[in-house]
């Protein structure tokens, strides 16, 4: 956990709440963001998912190609710690940082991602400046109204020559009862975030979307998805046999865009960010 480096020799102090530097405890409860009740499935879903396991290789795959140099990590909207937990394991010598803006997050992310000071934290107001090497925000800014002040927050708060790491959902005609039940405020073409992040300060390296051989797939269960109230969660409570053939298929994905091929469509939209 951070330490008293956090207070200021003025005499302000970071507030504390369920034992984690709060930045934004008005927020830590209760937001329009997201369900902090869901925390405690997603963290039982997460380590045998195929949507989940296949980001984190292939978030692990853009940070050692894009940033392989990378001491320091922070990661927004780190959820119950599952992102950190692999790139821990990856780079077990990387200085890792998480922040969540519900404490319930944090809590599972506490056992999960055992060393990474994790923080409750506001992204729109982040109190860093030229901090880190690289900023990852992975399934989050499609939660935020203002997704452009995080992206300006990402900006200032990494170091020059650093960059970002992004995941959002994309296709706005996907649009259904899932995104609605999950909180989502839009989804994302991919000029739109990549006008949104030069407008931050960055330049775009990569951008590929990914989810792409489960396509046709994703586009019929969001036809259906229309048509009646949904959880969040139910998109990810597949069979066992089903979670694997699906699995298989993201891997051979995965391969296709680590050799250098970025993929034309897809239910979700990565994009390597640099700051000049």
């Amino acid at each position: 956990m951070p330490d008293d480096s956090w207070n200021c020799a003025c005499g302000w102090r970071v507030s504390m709440l369920d034992g984690f530097p709060a930045f934004s405890p008005d927020l830590a409860r209760e937001n329009a963001g997201f369900q902090p009740g869901y925390f405690a499935e997603l963290s039982m879903l997460e380590e045998t998912n195929f949507w989940f396991r296949a980001r984190n290789a292939l978030i692990l795959s853009m940070l050692e190609t894009h940033f392989p140099d990378a001491e320091s990590f922070l990661e927004i909207g780190c959820g119950t710690g599952y992102v950190l937990s692999g790139i821990r394991e990856a780079h077990p010598q990387m200085k890792l940082r998480g922040s969540e803006i519900y404490t319930a997050g944090l809590g599972f992310a506490s056992s999960r991602a055992r060393g990474a000071d994790l923080m409750q934290m506001d992204a729109r107001k982040m109190p860093f400046f030229e901090e880190f090497d690289v900023i990852g925000a992975f399934d989050v800014l499609e939660h935020i109204m203002e997704d452009e002040a995080v992206l300006s927050q990402m900006h200032e708060s990494v170091k020059p020559g650093g960059g970002i790491l992004v995941t959002v959902p994309q296709h706005p005609f996907l649009w259904s009862e899932q995104d609605v039940a999950a909180c989502h405020v839009r989804r994302y073409t991919r000029r739109e975030l990549e006008e949104k992040m030069i407008r931050a300060g960055f330049r775009v390296e990569r951008a590929t979307s990914f989810v792409s051989l489960l396509f046709p797939l994703m586009m019929a269960s969001r036809l259906v998805a229309k048509q009646k109230t949904t959880d969040p969660m139910s998109e990810l409570r597949l069979g066992r046999t089903t979670n694997r053939i699906f699995e298989v298929l993201m891997n051979l994905e995965l391969k296709l865009i680590s050799s250098g091929l970025s993929m034309p469509f897809g239910g979700s939209l990565l994009m390597v960010g640099r700051k000049s």
